[in-house]
């Protein structure tokens, strides 16, 4: 589509977290990924007659601690309801969802990005949290176009499942991408969701209008069941481009539930929202209210312990949260704001930095430095993560010791990594041993090398010579060297000899 800027984009975003649980939501199915079709379903899994739910107290703590995280009022009353529809896979015919009156409300995220013009800059935004809400997962259809057949797995029925549900506080792609990635870590660092998109732990809708200013809101499109970040950001900057060209080529907006397609980027139709759909919502008749206390002595008399969910006993259990380990980075190690937000963001790299520092008697900045660019470097180009570095955090900090120690030159411990990179087996004091890579410590070799090169060049070593010529020596001896002399050590001789 081409660029048109003459409207304004709305996104709001639903998330269903997957609950981080050993049993599903109301039964005591095991919860596993990629086990046997139906290997994992209970009677009540499979709607078997007479069968009544029994609330899984893990999955109310679960919600209960990411809404404290997020900031949200915990009701101390909840109900369940039953939402009815349709489909093969949910073989209730309705899910126990909480429609009425969530578990949580009213929170905040308060998520980061880098823009500015070299996109090194931390922009920090937030997007208000309307509800967390408790309900079953449905099963999975399974389509085999060879027998024209389509075959269920309940596996998945009946695990707990948070839909997080954001205000349309967002404007494109990018916020939104930056929004699913901070909730990730969230859940992760709070063990209540592991928020793996690839096996289904997090899957997101995006609600995306646009309108011309001044205008009201424009009719808005949902686009379903999007697996990545960069899916969801590819498909929110599509929907918006797309809905753009239809206004400016004066047609209307479909009110619709669209898929999207990875290879394509491209948003396509999948049922229209113009004959809203009745889900007869009603109060779950077989769960009463679910209730949570806000300390031991406020719970009634005669309950267990365990049968109880007490506010005070989780706010304790609370983790440091990605934005405070951050803060921390920025405050312990004397490091860059958009190192931190790198740091925190990438899977690992913060347990990585931290074992390298605890390991090296470098100090953080120059830690930092080999992190971002030579590590990240190479794990960028090779799509490793950084569990799969063939480099660990005690091999690069013995590297930076070498270096620390006057052993070797910046330049040498940069080869040194390299060689690493690709012979994982060997120490850098072996590479180092084997390929003659130490510093030069001969004060005499290195006068006899200097001068010879001073001599090798008569006509730009008369005064007044400029320092680029002293760079440019430099560099010869370094040659001469093998980059293994000490760079102020040469400085010094050099410019004694050109004096």
């Amino acid at each position: 589509f081409p660029v048109l800027n003459a409207t304004k984009s709305v996104v709001g975003l639903e998330i269903h977290a997957q609950i981080h649980s050993n049993t599903k939501l109301f039964s005591g199915s095991q919860v596993g990924f990629q086990a046997p079709p139906n290997s994992l379903v209970s009677f009540f899994d499979a709607s078997l007659p007479g069968t009544l739910p029994v609330l899984n107290r893990r999955c109310v703590e679960a919600a209960v601690m990411t809404g404290l995280a997020l900031n949200c009022t915990i009701n101390r009353k909840s109900l369940f309801d039953r939402k009815h529809y349709f489909y093969a896979d949910l073989p209730a015919g309705y899910q126990i969802t909480q429609q009425r009156l969530p578990i949580a409300v009213d929170g905040t995220l308060t998520y980061s990005h880098l823009g500015g013009r070299k996109r090194n800059a931390v922009v920090t935004k937030s997007v208000r949290i309307k509800q967390i809400q408790l309900e079953q997962d449905s099963g999975k259809s399974l389509h085999d176009d060879y027998r024209n057949q389509t075959l269920i797995d309940l596996n998945r029925a009946g695990v707990g499942l948070m839909e997080l549900v954001m205000e349309p506080d967002m404007s494109c792609g990018e916020e939104a991408a930056a929004a699913v990635r901070e909730m990730q870590l969230i859940l992760q660092a709070l063990g209540t969701c592991q928020g793996n998109m690839a096996e289904g732990q997090l899957r997101v809708d995006a609600n995306v209008s646009v309108h011309r200013p001044g205008d009201p809101w424009g009719i808005r499109t949902e686009v379903k069941n999007i697996n990545s970040a960069r899916n969801l950001a590819r498909a929110i900057d599509y929907e918006i481009q797309r809905q753009m060209f239809v206004l400016e080529s004066g047609g209307t907006v479909q009110n619709e539930t669209r898929s999207f397609d990875g290879k394509t980027g491209h948003t396509i139709p999948m049922r229209d929202k113009e004959g809203l759909q009745d889900y007869r919502f009603m109060p779950e008749p077989n769960l009463p209210p679910l209730m949570v206390y806000e300390a031991c002595s406020t719970a009634p008399p005669g309950v267990a312990p365990s049968q109880v969910v007490v506010l005070e006993e989780v706010r304790e259990r609370l983790p440091e949260l990605p934005s405070v380990r951050r803060q921390r980075l920025v405050e312990t190690y004397g490091i860059l704001p958009e190192h931190s937000f790198t740091l925190v963001n990438e899977d690992g790299l913060m347990d990585y930095f931290e074992a390298v520092i605890r390991e090296t008697k470098a100090g953080p900045r120059k830690v930092i430095g080999w992190v971002m660019n030579e590590l990240q470097g190479l794990l960028h180009q090779q799509n490793l993560s950084v569990s799969q570095s063939p480099i660990s955090p005690q091999a690069l900090a013995q590297i930076l010791n070498l270096q620390e120690n006057g052993q070797i030159s910046s330049s040498i411990a940069k080869q040194v990594f390299q060689e690493l990179w690709k012979t994982p087996g060997k120490t850098a004091q072996q590479i180092v041993k084997e390929q003659d890579l130490g510093m030069v410590n001969d004060s005499t070799e290195i006068h006899r090398i200097c001068q010879k090169v001073v001599d090798s060049h008569p006509d730009q070593v008369r005064p007044p010579w400029k320092r680029a010529v002293l760079n440019k020596l430099m560099g010869l001896v370094q040659k001469e060297t093998k980059g293994r002399a000490d760079p102020v050590l040469v400085r010094a001789i050099l410019e004694q000899k050109t004096s």
